[in-house]
């Protein structure tokens, strides 16, 4: 009876508490909006650590430490950067740039919360680039180039086309009614072109293309790490896309089955595609298909039907296929395939919800629009990465040593490896008389592989 008595003044208070001055229920509903908002930045939050499984499973086991601290670093630097100056570039007043809330200044109540949500956004851009960069970049540089992404690349871009989301400024591609919903481009394009300006900066890795130009595959060392680490990114990212909404209101559901929808659709169209390119059905590329598929419904899973968001999907999975061909092609040595997942099928998303715009199908106009958020993204920030990557580099370096290289990034950029009881042995012979390195690695077949290079 006394638990029963407890029970019922407790409900009685909550009930009485969500209520307003005035009497009426809106307090429920701006208690919920703030609840969820916070719950998906948490969520978003959490994709970091599938970066983290993801990047590290798709690359040598000699790296993965050096992979860990990068994405720890990645949201650690990035939160700090947008909390000093990113958010007031991204969200202040401003005409092309915004220039209030340094350091948070004036920021209260609901507002935290929307900072923190768009935080983990900006951190998530930042990340991006860490996989293209993999296996081969000093860490302290990394650092710096990760800081400076999150304050100005990111947050200059974020300011012409989400602005006005915090009621200071509106952007200019806003204003030509530019759809990217939950950042197709915003976040994902503008970290994957950023992605491959610095893989073509950095260069491939020792051993990935043979002295004929011919491209040698550099396999990852553990697929289900890499497995799990899609699948908390497609955890996160109803997150994602659900919490751009900002509000507990009922379009998330639609937004959420967008979401799923598209992801599976890439997964079978990207394994169907590397069955008829490679005659099986690769794993690398089904599990980038789905973050493709992910990656290509950000922008319009609010504004696609769930027909449209499949058709998305569906092309995202071939898309993200072709493009890792490409680019590996190309000479452009990017180890996850981040310019692909983020890059390109960022720019289709894009473009797609303009063409499937449920309300506006096909119109000329909005693909216009669309186009030319791409196009300047693109130029924005390929250009503005690459002019960062070579001031870096002028000051601290970029790439590590042939040597430090060879050995892997753990021990010579940490002092540890990732694995010290089961790591590989890797040894660096110097050939005097010739001039050149030969780098012999033990594998798991027992057979040896010679990388030579002068």
């Amino acid at each position: 009876m006394k638990r029963k008595t407890i029970l019922s003044f407790g409900l009685l208070a909550t009930a009485l508490s969500i209520y307003g001055d005035d009497g009426s229920i809106t307090g429920v509903q701006e208690n919920l909006n703030w609840t969820w908002t916070l719950i998906a930045a948490i969520l978003v939050f959490f994709m970091q650590a599938g970066f983290s499984m993801v990047e590290a499973g798709f690359t040598r086991s000699k790296n993965v430490g050096n992979i860990i601290m990068k994405n720890i670093m990645d949201f650690s630097m990035g939160i700090l950067a947008f909390w000093a100056v990113g958010f007031a570039f991204m969200f202040g007043k401003g005409e092309l740039l915004g220039g209030s809330n340094f350091f948070g200044a004036g920021l209260s109540g609901w507002d935290w919360t929307f900072f923190l949500f768009q935080g983990v956004f900006a951190a998530t851009a930042a990340t991006i680039v860490s996989g293209a960069m993999a296996e081969r970049t000093k860490f302290t540089s990394y650092l710096v180039i990760s800081f400076l992404l999150t304050a100005l690349i990111y947050p200059v871009f974020g300011h012409w086309a989400w602005g006005s989301l915090f009621g200071q400024s509106e952007g200019f591609l806003e204003r030509l009614g530019f759809i990217d919903f939950a950042g197709s481009t915003v976040v994902h394009s503008i970290g994957g072109w950023a992605a491959l300006a610095a893989a073509i900066k950095l260069g491939p890795r020792i051993g990935k293309y043979s002295s004929d130009g011919k491209v040698q595959a550099i396999p990852g060392h553990s697929i289900p790490m890499a497995a799990l680490g899609v699948f908390i990114l497609w955890f996160g990212w109803f997150g994602f896309n659900a919490g751009s909404t900002t509000t507990g209101t009922a379009e998330i559901g639609l937004i959420a089955t967008n979401t799923a929808l598209a992801a599976g659709a890439a997964s079978i169209s990207a394994l169907l595609t590397s069955i008829y390119v490679f005659k099986f059905p690769d794993i690398g590329m089904t599990l980038n298909g789905v973050l493709a598929g992910l990656v290509g419904i950000t922008a319009g899973c609010a504004n696609v039907e769930p027909w449209a968001a499949v058709v998305i999907g569906f092309i995202a999975g071939v898309l993200v296929v072709a493009a890792v061909i490409g680019i590996d092609k190309a000479g452009v040595d990017d180890p996850v395939g981040a310019v692909a997942v983020h890059g390109v099928s960022g720019a289709w998303g894009t473009l797609a919800a303009g063409i499937f715009d449920s309300g506006n199908l096909f119109d000329p106009g909005t693909m216009g629009v669309q186009l030319l958020g791409i196009l300047i993204a693109f130029v924005f920030s390929f250009g503005g990465s690459y002019l960062l990557y070579m001031v870096v580099e002028k000051i601290f370096g970029l790439r590590v040593s042939v040597e430090e290289e060879i050995e892997g990034l753990d021990v010579g950029e940490h002092g540890s490896t990732g694995y010290p009881e089961f790591q590989r042995s890797a040894s660096i012979f110097e050939n005097i008389d010739k001039g050149e390195f030969v780098y012999e690695e033990d594998r798991s077949d027992n057979k040896s592989r010679e990388v030579k290079f002068g």
